[in-house]
């Protein structure tokens, strides 16, 4: 397992400590906790938009034809 410096203003860490204490976990393990469900949500929402983009147009195939065109013309704005 690697370890891992990160800055962050004392009154977030302040906060996270408790809320790591709360919970009955280590800072690294509330840090963990809040990292993974980070990145599940964000391939939920991958892939929930990839299945409204195959129901617009029906399944992308290959690397070929407009796929680049239509992820970009319905990639959300930022």
């Amino acid at each position: 397992m690697a370890k891992v410096m990160v800055s962050l203003p004392d009154d977030l860490l302040q906060a996270l400590d408790r809320e790591a204490s709360r919970r009955g976990t280590t800072r690294s393990g509330y840090l963990r906790e809040l990292a993974e469900e980070a990145l599940r949500r964000r391939s939920a929402r991958r892939a929930e938009r990839m299945a409204e983009i195959e129901a617009m147009d029906g399944p992308l195939r290959g690397h070929g034809g407009g796929a680049a065109g239509l992820v970009k013309a319905n990639r959300p704005e930022r």
